[in-house]
């Protein structure tokens, strides 16, 4: 009757049962508290309530609570409660109980939110790696000597230490030297202009490269896509359309012959893994990505917020390629570390 609100970032189900009295069969009931369930990605504006109070089997008390990536699962096993007690009684207490299990577990999720450190440095701050150490066994820093042309013009790629620019002309790639097949890489992006269009091509086959001319990307792999967020307005502008197939904020998908089953939630025609949230900056500032690719499945981190991937990509092996896709873009710090 008196719902209690609960934050959004707690949505889960929490269900509150009898004592054990060392029984397994005793039969003793008590109350539950069903919690509206929201997907991740989703904001609402109203806190998520408890949709129903009800009896349920005896069982250990169990507390599931989602504050942002954190959960926090806490137990508790009720003693010395007589199943003969008045039924109001009984009632109050669990749902104190239950109520001392919320606050709980939310204020844990808030104070271990409270001590991380932003997951993107202010702009003008020195920029760090963003919760991922780098620096450990295995990973690499790419740079210069771990690339090579495939199809562009020398001009179109200039390098300066462990930063290289883009001219985004003529269209084309620029491969790693070396084959990946498991690993997990980061780098730092931004667009020069307004509406830029670039990412990183992962699993690239060796037929995809091989005599691939000028102003043509390969015709495999699977694409992380760097766009940035002003090419929505531009398409929409120049197209008279609402722009439904993509986002600007880190769409995963498979390019030509290769394949990829994407995770939710999905473009219109299924193509491609939307991301759960928009969390990519505009040009000219920078993007951290962090991409996982293993066993055929990729996931990416835009910002340090995990947001689109995919499964049982064909073929799962390949070079890892920067675009070139007629605007001008940067791209920083990349590393990689292999994995078994």
């Amino acid at each position: 009757k008196n719902p209690l609100e609960i934050p959004p970032e707690m949505c889960g189900t929490m269900r509150l049962r009898g004592p054990c009295y060392g029984k397994k069969e005793a039969p003793d009931r008590a109350l539950g508290l069903i919690l509206d369930h929201r997907p991740e990605h989703q904001q609402p504006e109203k806190c998520s309530r408890v949709l129903a109070v009800h009896a349920l089997p005896r069982i250990a008390i169990v507390a599931l609570a989602r504050y942002n990536r954190f959960r926090i699962v806490s137990s508790i096993i009720l003693h010395n409660c007589s199943p003969t007690q008045s039924a109001p009684m009984y009632r109050r207490f669990l749902l104190a109980t239950c109520s001392a299990m919320l606050a709980t577990c939310l204020g844990t999720a808030q104070a271990q939110e409270a001590k991380r450190e932003p997951m993107v440095p202010d702009q003008g701050a020195k920029f760090t790696p963003i919760q991922i150490d780098t620096t450990g066994d295995g990973w690499v820093e790419l740079g210069k000597d771990d690339f090579q042309r495939a199809n562009c013009d020398e001009e179109t790629w200039t390098w300066d230490g462990p930063l290289v620019h883009c001219t985004g002309k003529p269209v084309g790639v620029l491969r790693s030297k070396k084959k990946y097949q498991n690993l997990e890489f980061v780098g730092w992006w931004r667009h020069l202009s307004f509406a830029g269009n670039s990412g990183f091509f992962l699993w690239t086959p060796d037929n995809a490269l091989e005599g691939l001319p000028p102003n043509r990307l390969p015709d495999a792999g699977i694409e992380v896509q760097v766009l940035d967020t002003g090419y929505t307005e531009q398409y929409e502008k120049s197209s008279g359309k609402k722009a439904t197939w993509f986002t600007t904020h880190g769409d995963i998908f498979p390019v030509g012959r290769s394949k990829l089953k994407p995770f939710p939630p999905l473009s219109p025609d299924g193509s491609r893994s939307f991301p759960k949230g928009n969390f990519s900056k505009p040009s000219p500032e920078w993007n951290f990505y962090y991409v996982r690719a293993i066993n055929g499945e990729v996931r990416l981190w835009v910002n340090g917020h995990e947001v689109s991937g995919g499964k049982d990509a064909n073929p799962a092996e390949g070079y890892l390629c920067l675009e070139s896709e007629g605007a001008p873009v940067e791209f920083r710090n990349i590393r990689v570390r292999e994995l078994p």
